[in-house]
């Protein structure tokens, strides 16, 4: 088993930043984009399906692609999702700011898609460190390392992670991470838009 102190290192932000969200910031970077606007929902669909596939072929999958419908369904799920939750708004709503490049048009919708690609990879890299530094079989080392992180780390967490249960969160950690990734999420500079 690997020290509480090679999971903290691993877990540090700009480590994290390094390993995932440098990547992921570069490949949005990356996109060729010749315009800001779209001109039918046609086309605000096949861009979106090609930046999806393109963001994914360059940070998850690396060099794969996934059908083109595939890759759209995502990206409109993940802009839905987010302007409902940002915005009280729906997909129509990013297509109308794609189309009339209003609120940062057709670039802000990529970078809406990138942002949370890069977050579930974060929540991802998160839960792989975790599962390589906690031996599953024995329950006296997984509440040791939870007990540490929450004691650690507990300044990220806030209220809804009870420090004083950390039995709680050995035997089922991903609520933990989830938490974590969330507060990183708020607070960490990895997240910040470039």
């Amino acid at each position: 088993m690997v020290s509480f102190k090679n999971l903290l290192e691993e877990l540090n932000e700009r480590t994290i930043a390094q390993r995932v969200g440098i990547p992921h910031d570069e490949a949005r970077m990356n996109y060729p984009l010749t315009k800001n606007t779209v001109r039918t929902f046609e086309e605000f669909n096949g861009i979106l399906g090609d930046y999806v596939n393109h963001h994914i072929a360059k940070c998850i999958s690396n060099g794969g692609n996934i059908s083109l419908a595939e890759a759209s369904s995502r990206g409109k799920e993940i802009l839905e999702a987010e302007y409902r939750r940002r915005r009280n708004g729906d997909i129509v709503l990013a297509y109308n700011d794609a189309r009339d490049g209003t609120n940062g048009g057709l670039r802000a919708c990529l970078d809406v898609i990138a942002e949370r690609l890069k977050a579930e990879s974060v929540e991802r890299y998160v839960r792989d460190v975790f599962d390589r530094h906690i031996r599953p079989s024995s329950w006296e080392d997984k509440l040791g390392i939870i007990r540490q992180f929450i004691d650690q780390c507990g300044h990220y967490l806030g209220s809804s992670i009870r420090g004083d249960q950390p039995e709680r969160y050995a035997q089922n950690y991903q609520d933990l991470i989830r938490t974590y990734t969330a507060a990183l999420e708020n607070t960490s500079s990895i997240f910040r838009r470039l």
